[in-house]
């Protein structure tokens, strides 16, 4: 093999390696699927906000939903700036936690009263569950992401993150502040 070939050869490989240490690592793929399933999270959240709206009974409710659902959709949007960062196909993959997590929320629309508080206060407790996931899963991928030197990444990811921690606060605010104790006057 001749020293232009071999240098040729090389300065791909260093390349390939600076560029993409995703792909080659086991850290890399699994940071990797778990910004697909994030991904495919946030979308089906878009989807899933406005029927919680519609079913909440409280204006403040309503509201709050209607400003996460523009977060959330803010979060799609810096997702797939993840991608971008990282050279990759924006691409989602069933999440299987948080279709069973809207899968619950529904259940708890379906067994509580159409314009009840203690339908309000199901849905705050099934968008917190929601919101826990989140944050658990967001502040593990920006970890990771600063692990596998991707700064700019986990500085994305940091930012969904804060976002998430606050619509948990707005929701605990809502349900300790007056719905909680709306609800439990309300007779059976």
């Amino acid at each position: 093999m001749s020293k232009t070939t071999t240098s040729a050869r090389s300065g791909k490989q260093a390349s390939a390696k600076q560029g993409s240490t995703m792909e080659n690592t086991q850290l890399g793929t699994f940071f990797m699927d778990a910004v697909k399933d994030l991904y495919w999270a946030e979308k089906h959240l878009v989807k899933v906000l406005p029927k919680m709206q519609e079913a909440a009974t409280t204006v403040q409710l309503k509201s709050t939903i209607e400003e996460h659902l523009v977060q959330t959709e803010e979060h799609v949007t810096r997702l797939e700036k993840v991608f971008e960062l990282l050279g990759e196909k924006a691409q989602a993959k069933k999440c299987e936690a948080m279709e069973g997590l809207v899968k619950e929320g529904e259940t708890v629309i379906e067994e509580t009263t159409d314009g009840s508080i203690t339908r309000d206060v199901g849905i705050i407790a099934s968008a917190q569950k929601v919101e826990h996931y989140e944050i658990s899963a967001y502040g593990t991928l920006a970890q990771l992401a600063l692990t596998l030197g991707q700064e700019e990444v986990a500085d994305l990811l940091k930012m969904i993150l804060e976002e998430e921690k606050l619509a948990d606060q707005n929701l605990t605010e809502i349900a300790e502040n007056n719905i909680n104790y709306e609800a439990e006057k309300e007779e059976a």
